[in-house]
C-alpha cells in the first residue's frame, strides 16, 4: 500500500491532505521520516504521525435499509448517496456491494472488504437476490413460466432467467435472480408485458433485511451474517 493511501485511511483525510502531511515531514515509517507520498509500506511497518502510531480500521460489514431517492454511490455532487446515510468515522472506506436503483428500496450491503464484495457480485458465484415487486397488473401464470424459462432483454445477447417466481395477491411478485444486469427485474417484467411500480430487495444469499431496521438506518453485520450471504443452495 502507498504511504499516502495508508495515512489517508488511518486519519480519515483526503489523499491530497495526506500528501501534504508527508511532504511536511511529520510522517515516519519505523521512526524514519519519509517525505515521498508514493512510498510503498510493508505489512509489518509501523507508521507514525508525529509520535502517534497510525492504524488502519479493521474490516467493516454493514447492512443498510436503502430508502427511496438515494443513489448507490460513494459520492455525488448533486444527489444524496448511501454513504451520506452512514455515520461512522471510517465511512469513506466503504463501498456499496453492487447497487440498487435510486427508486428501489431494501437491503444494500456496504464494506471495505473487496474480496467479500467481489464474491457477492461476481456472476460466476450465482449469489441469489430476492426482490418484491409491486406491479401495474397481476402477473399471469404464463408470464411467470416465461420468467423461469428465460426472457431476452433489449440490447442483450443471451436470455436471463428467474430461479424462483412467487405470485402474491394485490399485484405483487417475489422474484429471485442471480445476475445483476442494469434494471434487470424491471426489464424482465417489462419483457413479459408488465410494469414494475415499486421494487424492494429483501434478501441477498441467505441474508435477509432486518425487519427492525427502518428505511435509512444501518447496522453492522454479525459474524454469522457475514457468512450467511453465501449459505444458499444453488
Amino acid at each position: 500500500m502507498r504511504l499516502d493511501q495508508f495515512v489517508g485511511q488511518a486519519l480519515q483525510i483526503s489523499r491530497n491532505e495526506a500528501q501534504k502531511l508527508i511532504s511536511a515531514g511529520v510522517i515516519s515509517i519505523n521512526h524514519e521520516i519519509v517525505t515521498k507520498a508514493p512510498t510503498n509500506i510493508s505489512d509489518n511497518a509501523q507508521v507514525y504521525y508525529a509520535e502517534e502510531l497510525l492504524r488502519l480500521p479493521g474490516l467493516l460489514y454493514l447492512m443498510l435499509h436503502k430508502p427511496l431517492g438515494v443513489i448507490s454511490a460513494t459520492e455525488d455532487t448533486s444527489q444524496r448517496t448511501v454513504l451520506d446515510l452512514i455515520k461512522h468515522p471510517h465511512r469513506r472506506l466503504l463501498h456499496p456491494v453492487g447497487r440498487l436503483d435510486k427508486d428501489t428500496t431494501g437491503l444494500l450491503l456496504l464494506t471495505n472488504d473487496g474480496q467479500w464484495s467481489h464474491r457477492i457480485t461476481a456472476p460466476r458465484q450465482h449469489v441469489p437476490k430476492v426482490y418484491l415487486a409491486q406491479l401495474a397488473e397481476p402477473l399471469s401464470d404464463l408470464a411467470a413460466q416465461q420468467l423461469l424459462q428465460g426472457v431476452l432483454l433489449h440490447g442483450e445477447a443471451h436470455v436471463v432467467t428467474a430461479s424462483k417466481v412467487e405470485i402474491i395477491p394485490k399485484q405483487q411478485v417475489r422474484l429471485t435472480i442471480h445476475e445483476g444486469k442494469y434494471h434487470q427485474v424491471k426489464r424482465m417484467l417489462a419483457a413479459v408485458g408488465n410494469r414494475v411500480e415499486t421494487l424492494h430487495r429483501e434478501q441477498i444469499g441467505a441474508l435477509s433485511l432486518d425487519p427492525k431496521l427502518p428505511a435509512g438506518a444501518w447496522r453492522f453485520l454479525t459474524p454469522s451474517e457475514i457468512d450467511l450471504v453465501f449459505a444458499f443452495q444453488s
